[in-house]
Order: structure tokens, then sequence, then C-alpha cells
């Protein structure tokens, strides 16, 4: 293993530790049982790659060859609903560790990192393939990025998060681009690291000044008739 394939493990790691504590939470939030909380927490970590694979012909994805990667987010969500369980019966059930303020923007910025990480590895992942398909690129980081979150949404019953909320997608699409544009010239993890600074800045100024993607309102409530 080269000081390349160091970097890019030692990343994939915290990333999927940080996607885990994530969709462990959603599934603490949804009340499921210990083994719902880690198989969330396990596809929100994993989901993204397995797609990404599977369509750039990976088989079988890495994540199955790399079994480390799955039992790290299993082992993160098992911590992580004991510490809500304890922070419950400390609280006698008034509150969990979710519903704080402090716990909310931790966890904003857990799914930012993951996101972001994810998502440059992605692209570095669509190189293996000697590709110079720029859209092809860029879907392998998008997909690796917000793939695992779109799965863990949909088996949450929630709406996916990528389409409602925060500059999400569209974040991933921009560091994608940051990331190849500069792979042949500043070098294979300046790049990653500008596409991850990108992508972070993004969601950081999207969560601060409230942008996102324009919508129609088609909930909003029809005004009385004068």
């Amino acid at each position: 293993m080269d000081y390349f394939d160091t970097f890019v493990y030692i990343i994939e790691v915290i990333s999927i530790t940080a996607f885990g504590i994530s969709g462990a939470m959603v599934g603490i939030r949804k009340g499921m049982d210990l083994f719902g909380v880690i198989m969330l927490a396990m596809t929100t970590s994993v989901g993204g790659g397995i797609i990404r694979d599977f369509v750039l012909g990976f088989h079988p994805p890495k994540s199955f060859e790399r079994p480390a990667y799955a039992i790290t987010a299993a082992v993160v969500a098992f911590i992580t609903f004991f510490i809500e369980a304890h922070y419950y019966k400390k609280t006698s059930g008034k509150e969990g560790m979710h519903g704080t303020k402090f716990t909310d923007e931790v966890l904003f910025w857990l799914d930012t990192i993951g996101l972001a990480i994810f998502t440059v590895v992605g692209v570095a992942v669509g190189y293996e393939t000697e590709t110079t398909n720029v859209f092809v690129l860029c879907f392998a980081g998008v997909a690796t990025g917000v793939g695992g979150g779109l799965l863990r949404d949909v088996m949450a019953q929630n709406m996916p998060y990528i389409f409602v909320k925060h500059i999400y997608a569209s974040a991933c699409i921009v560091g994608s681009i940051v990331c190849i544009a500069l792979w042949n010239t500043t070098g294979r993890i300046p790049s990653m690291l500008a596409g991850t600074a990108a992508i972070m800045l993004l969601r950081f100024c999207a969560r601060k000044y409230h942008w996102n993607m324009p919508h129609i309102d088609v909930h909003e409530e029809a005004k009385p008739k004068k």
C-alpha cells in the first residue's frame, strides 16, 4: 500500500465513522431497535460506494472486499446506540441526546465531512477505471457522496435529504468538478483536499445563509379570499 492508498484509506475510515454516527442517529430518532440502527448506519456508510462500484463495473464492490468498513460502521452504531440509551436514562426519558442543538450541530458537521470525503474518494475510484470522461468521474463522486444518505432516508421513510435541504447534492457536483479540474495539475491528494474543502465551505454557507435550491411550496395553505 503506497502513500496515496494509505491517505485514501484513512479519510475513508473518517467518513465511514461520520456517516455511521449520522445513520445511527436517524435510526434512533425513528425508534428502531439496535439491529435496525446498525443496519441503517452500515447502509449510510457503504451504500454510496456500492452504487458507484456497480455502475463502474467493480464486481464485487470494494465494500465487500474490505469488510472492515462495514464492521467499523456497525461498531460506531453500537456505541452511538448505547450512549444515546444512557443519555435518555440520565434525563429520565425527557429528551435524548439527539434533541439538543449541540448534537444537531455535530451531526451536521459529521454529515458534511462524510459527504465531502466520500465525494472526492468517488472521483479517485472513477480514475481507477482509466476514464477521462468528466461526466463519469463526476457521477462517481456524487453517487459515492449522496448514495448512502439516499438509501438511509428511503429505509427510514423520510424525504431524501438531498432533494430538499442545504445545497446537498449540488455541493457534491461542485466539489467533484474542483477535484477533477485540479487532478492533473496539483496532483491527486491536493486536488482531493481542495474538493473536500469546496464541499464543506458550500455546506457551511448554505446552512449559515439559508441557501436552498428553488422549489415550489405545494403545501402552502391557500390564502382566504377577500
